[in-house]
């Protein structure tokens, strides 16, 4: 039986909620007086670029839970809408699932999988507009002080055709409250 790349990236999906649930409802049930929300943080991303006819806005929300000092397991949303005058509009939607790991408090390593779907719309009749679903997996590594990280990562996925992005290596700064 072959598996297409599709329900593939569904089955990941699918086990990472499932886990992810698992171990909120394992961790609850451990410690009566623990809290969920006690345990969650949010943050995420803002981001605006303008330029030579050029316009970028990216919003992009997401919490983490806090299994203990060192584990950490979230999911984010993120929106972008990119302009560029008499060329190409284009927007970007979709989701993300992180997980983060302190071996110490200093570093932070990630993976983090995100599906993004794709809709570019030319102004040129000559080009055809397209629509498209595009995968990343991302391995990371950043210092930690506090709430907040700085640091790079690497998507193992990146093709250089449909990627959202620039080249596969990305810096991040990550702030959770």
């Amino acid at each position: 039986m072959k598996i297409s790349k599709n329900n593939s990236l569904k089955i990941i999906v699918f086990t990472l909620l499932s886990i992810f649930f698992t171990t909120s409802v394992i961790a609850q049930s451990n410690n009566a007086k623990n809290n969920f929300w006690e345990h969650v943080r949010f943050g995420g991303g803002l981001g605006l670029s303008t330029g030579n006819n050029i316009f970028s806005a990216t919003i992009a929300p997401s919490a983490i839970y806090d299994f203990d000092s060192q584990f950490f397991l979230g999911v984010g949303l993120n929106y972008t809408y990119f302009s560029r005058k008499n060329i190409a509009k284009s927007t970007i939607l979709g989701g993300s699932i992180i997980g983060l790991f302190n071996p110490i408090q200093e570093i932070q390593l990630s993976g983090e999988f995100e599906q993004n779907h794709v809709s570019r719309n030319f102004d040129n009749p000559a080009i055809v507009d397209d629509e498209y679903w595009v995968s990343s997996f991302f391995i990371g590594a950043g210092y930690r002080t506090n709430n907040i990280t700085i640091g790079v990562r690497y998507d193992v996925l990146y093709d250089e055709d449909k990627s959202i992005y620039a080249n596969a290596w990305a810096p991040f700064v990550r702030v959770y409250f």
